[in-house]
């Protein structure tokens, strides 16, 4: 079983990866958004949000950190993709879940599940665009005002090149009230051949085994409840170890 820690806008910044890495039991961590709209952002911004691109993409702790993108024009997208893959990203990860409503005002993020085609074209623009050993995912929610098109929503993704799916168990129109419908995620898993892994709403263990046992999913992606309390994550959680090459920075 893996553990990821989600990205939060304004929230999980590279000091926060940083610090919640070091309490131990995150695999795998994913950066904050970075918003591609109509050009092609320079490395700065890149490394601006995440810095570990010039620790081999890895906190200080040794955990890798998967960039991800958010925007709308396949265009773009591909051409930005492919300047990050420059940096040695651990891989990509593709925004189709960001519920606010900036973001699904400009068509990015959770509104593009309202049209699998488009979801498609952008999808199979980045994978064509960066080198094929570097792994693009995707994390997306369960629809915009309905979960109608959340199967065909999941297979445009993967059908066009996406490894691994993270689903956040809850509409757009859900926001983050509670409950997450778990329970629906069997249904995405039955029409995709990749790791899925199940998201939302986890506060403890007892609901990170309840999620894995409706989800079915061995991997889980942990946002809010994390950094509420960093040291639930699970039993078998990694101890912060105080070696010296933790406290190096950025160089």
């Amino acid at each position: 079983m893996r553990l990821l820690l989600a990205p939060m806008e304004g929230l999980l910044d590279f000091v926060l990866r940083d610090v919640l890495t070091r309490v131990g039991g995150v695999d795998r961590c994913v950066s904050e958004f970075i918003r591609v709209s109509g050009s092609l952002l320079p490395d700065r911004v890149f490394l601006g949000y995440m810095p570990e691109l010039l620790n081999g993409s890895k906190t200080l702790a040794g955990v890798p950190v998967r960039a991800q993108l958010l925007g709308s024009d396949p265009g773009y997208m591909a051409a930005n993709a492919a300047n990050l893959a420059r940096l040695n990203p651990e891989g990509i990860d593709l925004n189709f879940g960001c519920p606010a409503k900036t973001v699904n005002r400009h068509g990015g993020g959770a509104s593009m599940l309202q049209d699998p085609e488009s979801i498609a074209k952008l999808v199979a623009a980045v994978r064509q665009a960066v080198p094929a050993h570097l792994p693009v995912s995707a994390k997306m929610r369960m629809g915009f005002n309905d979960k109608s098109l959340m199967r065909e929503c999941a297979l445009a993704m993967v059908e066009n090149g996406a490894c691994e799916l993270v689903v956040h168990a809850r509409t757009k129109v859900e926001g983050y009230r509670p409950p997450a419908y778990w329970e629906l995620i069997p249904d995405i898993k039955a029409v995709v051949k990749v790791p899925v892994v199940a998201n939302g709403e986890i506060w403890t263990v007892q609901e990170a085994l309840r999620c894995r046992e409706q989800s079915g999913c061995d991997d889980l992606m942990l946002g809010r409840g994390s950094v509420a309390d960093p040291g639930w994550r699970w039993p078998c959680a990694r101890p912060w170890r105080r070696e010296r090459h933790l406290r190096r920075p950025y160089r």
